[in-house]
């Protein structure tokens, strides 16, 4: 393990962020499910920046998987996450187990704790999070709020970063630290892309040479919805039909390789769909190539429209 940085169990991590707290010491948390890669790296740099003791949490959630997703498949790199994150600057990794973070949830296939059953209390995403990803993933956001919450809990964190790649959760746990009044200060950070434009994700690494390739179809799109918009183009209804026409035009280029799950002109900050467009207008899309299923997201004015957000005090 590398030298400088604690690999810590929930014990250790609470008896570490506790002598921090009562130092006086800030603590940022950056979550993760592990598999790291530059992109995290990026968010435990802005924490370093901000002075903060730097907790890396390393959590393959289990409520968040469906019963046909990929659990099981998820990458488990832990020696490999510990070098990144001690390279980037962490001061610890946390590695908790599934029965520290659902101590009253049963458990079904594969090891996932059953959430909205009797003595399992969980988070209700609301709306919000049944739109865009959650259409096609009942339920997802209410397994990432719930950790999220427990994350929160357990590290005593003030400051929590995470990527924008993952907008609408971004926008879904800031929402949840403020009405909750959770004091824990939400910092969306750039999305991390390849030198080509392809999002960086854990994901990636499915990908086949040719599916590589095909990915980024959904930067092209990203960049001809900027294109439009700096062109002159207000309206989200016009803006989105030449972009599923583009879209389509991409799946030609690819059959059977390229499956479009969802494309929408969204507000930033609620999630409602765009009607009049704005520099911080932001495209959402959601795609498959093959099993292998990617985001991306950006707003129409090119750039980073994510501010911190409070919890409350």
């Amino acid at each position: 393990m590398s030298a400088g940085i604690r690999r810590l169990d929930t014990v250790g991590m609470r008896a570490a962020t506790a002598a921090l707290v009562s130092a006086g010491t800030r603590i940022s948390l950056v979550p993760t499910m592990g598999a790291l890669h530059e992109g995290h790296a990026s968010l435990i740099r802005r924490s370093r920046a901000d002075g903060h003791a730097t907790l890396v949490s390393v959590f393959v959630n289990p409520a968040q998987f469906g019963p046909t997703e990929d659990f099981g498949r998820y990458p488990r790199t832990h020696e490999a996450d510990v070098e990144l994150a001690a390279s980037a600057g962490a001061d610890m990794v946390w590695f908790p187990e599934v029965h520290d973070l659902y101590p009253s949830a049963s458990v079904g296939v594969a090891g996932t704790p059953r959430l909205g059953v009797a003595g399992t209390m969980h988070v209700c995403a609301g709306p919000t999070g049944e739109v865009l990803c959650g259409a096609s993933r009942p339920g997802f956001f209410d397994g990432v709020c719930t950790v999220v919450l427990k994350l929160f809990s357990l590290s005593r964190a003030h400051v929590a970063h995470f990527g924008e790649k993952d907008w609408q959760q971004l926008v879904l746990i800031r929402q949840m630290a403020r009405e909750f009044h959770l004091g824990v200060v939400v910092r969306g950070e750039p999305i991390v892309r390849e030198p080509d434009g392809l999002a960086m994700s854990s994901r990636n690494r499915y990908l086949q040479p040719e599916q590589r390739s095909t990915a980024l179809a959904l930067h092209r799109t990203i960049e001809f919805a900027r294109a439009r918009f700096a062109a002159g183009e207000r309206s989200a209804a016009r803006l989105e039909e030449a972009l599923l026409g583009a879209w389509r035009a991409e799946e030609s280029a690819a059959p059977r390789a390229l499956r479009l799950d969802y494309l929408s002109l969204r507000e930033p900050d609620t999630l409602m769909p765009a009607e009049q467009l704005a520099p911080a207008t932001r495209l959402v899309l959601a795609a498959y190539l093959g099993d292998v299923r990617l985001i991306d997201n950006a707003p129409l004015g090119g750039g980073s429209t994510s501010a911190s957000e409070g919890g409350g005090a």
